[in-house]
């Protein structure tokens, strides 16, 4: 079965909500999405290579991963605020170029039929221009690249 996908911006919630599905049961999602070897070779851009600095998922660990490419060298970081394994993680989210503009993901995990899962993310903004200054930054392209290339490791864990 094909994956789907969808992005859409709520701006009177100051909300975007991504949905994928994908061909993996929800403990290998669950698995790659939170494996610090992983997250390399599916989290962000392609042009991008992806170092993880730091991943301690439990509540009140601190992520940071570090993004290299041909415009130079920038970093994302945040704090779990749940992990409810294997279904819930909710974080905060701050590009370290734009100090003090935090939002927070909810990423949850659905089983489906044919070990197939959902994955519903919700980013929730403090404010309208966060939410557009985001959007407008290539976050559409930049998650629906980056769960394609999950696809990809999923396929490969499933082998």
């Amino acid at each position: 079965m094909p994956t789907t996908a969808e992005f859409t911006v709520h701006k009177p919630e100051l909300q975007v909500r991504i949905t994928r599905e994908f061909n993996a049961p929800r403990q290998l999602v669950w698995d790659v999405v939170n494996d610090p070897e992983l997250v390399p070779e599916w989290w962000g851009p392609e042009r991008y290579k992806t170092e993880v600095d730091q991943m301690d998922v439990r509540v009140g660990g601190r992520w940071r991963y570090v993004h290299k490419g041909p415009d130079g060298e920038f970093a994302f970081n945040g704090v779990y605020q749940e992990v409810e394994a294997p279904h819930k993680i909710v974080m905060t989210f701050e590009f370290e170029p734009m100090p003090g503009h935090i939002n927070v993901q909810t990423m949850t995990l659905t089983e489906l039929p044919h070990d197939r899962t959902r994955m519903d993310v919700t980013v929730q903004f403090d404010n309208l221009a966060d939410l557009e200054g985001m959007v407008n930054s290539g976050m559409k392209e930049g998650n629906l690249e980056s769960y394609d290339r999950l696809d990809k490791v999923l396929a490969k864990g499933q082998n």
